[in-house]
């Protein structure tokens, strides 16, 4: 599913390529949106949403790397969450140098409200012409409560998304923690056949306490994706929720993503991550395996 990159030359008699014969271009990053340093914005945070320029100037001064920006779940009526919003987002976030990725929450049951909802996003262009640069579904929700069917659904709609999306464009999949109560026998195969990086779920403060109960934890969610979805499935850990969160362990969840060679991490949300914390999150680098 990755980007591919073409490298065109200049026609005969014509000025000298912008690149030394014998070289190439690098690579556009597919990835690079899910790497390094993210934070997190839902629908539910008011502040945020009240001062956009506000909020993506203070994650600017914070290092942050790429917000991910909630554009709706199954519950709303809209097809977008506050759409003039999000193009305030948009334009100001890549002012400041740091990419967006729109998430979305479908039902898995109404899997074509589901599409039309995702469509909205893939296709969103603000009046100076910027769109998102990624999309991340987020699939968690437990609408369809029969396992199997819900199994099913989630592929199905997983492979209409990527159809809608197109072969380069990269997505990501937001999961459920490893041996989630909720969803046993998670469908790791329909990540590795459709996304291009996983981000699982692994919200420590809701199961652990301590450095090396946060280290182990987000280490066993890491190995669970790739045990799962194949060993070079790039993941972005998503960790704890920031307010139940100490310093100590998240520096636990930094290291622990650094040694099991992740290609970025974060915290849960934006408005909830403290001074401290953020002090921590520098030291996210998304240098891992991709």
């Amino acid at each position: 599913m990755l980007l591919s990159c073409v490298v065109a030359f200049g026609s005969l008699g014509s000025a000298a390529p912008a690149v030394p014969l014998g070289q190439t271009e690098p690579p556009p990053d597919a990835l690079s949106a899910y790497r390094g340093l993210a934070t997190w914005i839902d629908i539910y945070d008011k502040g945020p949403w009240k001062h956009p320029r506000v909020a993506v100037s203070k994650m600017a001064d914070r290092g942050v790397q790429t917000l991910f920006l909630e554009t709706g779940n199954y519950r709303i009526k809209s097809r977008m969450f506050r759409p003039a919003r999000i193009e305030t987002f948009i334009e100001s976030a890549h002012e400041h140098g740091i990419e967006v990725v729109a998430w979305f929450v479908p039902s898995l049951k109404n899997l074509d409200r589901d599409l039309t909802r995702v469509r909205a996003a893939l296709d969103f262009v603000t009046a100076g012409g910027q769109s998102f640069d990624s999309f991340a579904l987020d699939i968690e929700a437990t609408v369809e409560r029969d396992i199997e069917q819900r199994n099913r659904n989630a592929r199905r709609l997983s492979r209409r998304v990527r159809a809608a999306a197109g072969a380069d464009y990269p997505l990501g999949a937001i999961i459920p923690e490893a041996g989630a109560l909720y969803w046993p026998g998670f469908p790791y195969s329909i990540v590795s056949e459709v996304f291009d990086v996983a981000l699982p779920m692994a919200y420590f403060s809701y199961r652990t306490s301590g450095y090396a109960g946060v280290y182990d934890f987000i280490a066993s969610n890491v190995a669970a994706v790739r045990e799962g979805a194949g060993p070079g499935m790039p993941v972005h850990v998503i960790g704890g929720i920031a307010e139940d969160s100490l310093r100590r362990e998240v520096r636990a969840m930094v290291k622990a993503a650094a040694d099991a060679a992740t290609i970025g991490a974060s915290l849960y949300d934006f408005p909830t991550t403290t001074r401290g914390q953020w002090e921590v999150l520098q030291d996210i680098t998304g240098d891992g395996a991709s």
